[in-house]
């Protein structure tokens, strides 16, 4: 019964404190419509950012499939000069195969530096994205404060 008593009484006590302060905190918490236009723009950068980086990552998957297929070929290519050699093949197709092995090298090599730089651009770009989702949770705070 005392403790029914005493919850009932800290219930209209927060009650009455919260009728108190939500003028004050009303108050606080308008932004003007400067701000306003300024967190609008935020949030709509900060959601092409996240769809630009989304587009990335799939970018990025695709060159990886890609560069998976170049390498089976390559090994293809590379089984098909081993059977030729076996085979006694003419000079000239021997040679082919092995200029299209050099060829199909070069693209492995290049695909993967472009590879390369394509993580480390995703990299940055999330971490710009990070940065401005602080700065838009930081503005929006200190415009409710003001």
């Amino acid at each position: 019964m005392i403790i029914n008593r005493s919850f009932v009484g800290a219930s209209f006590l927060a009650a009455s404190l919260f009728i108190v302060v939500s003028p004050v905190l009303a108050a606080e918490g308008k932004i003007t419509p400067a701000e306003k236009a300024e967190l609008h723009h935020d949030r709509q950068e900060i959601r092409r950012d996240k769809r630009e980086i989304r587009q990335d990552r799939k970018e990025i998957h695709g060159d990886r499939k890609e560069l998976q297929a170049d390498r089976k070929e390559w090994v293809r290519d590379k089984q098909e000069l081993r059977r030729d050699l076996k085979s006694g093949a003419s000079k000239a197709e021997i040679a082919q195969d092995r200029k299209e092995l050099r060829d199909d090298r070069k693209e492995i090599v290049g695909d993967k530096v472009e590879l390369a730089k394509d993580v480390k651009e995703l990299k940055s770009d999330k971490r710009e994205l990070r940065q401005d989702r602080k700065e838009y949770r930081r503005d929006a705070k200190n415009a409710l404060k003001n």
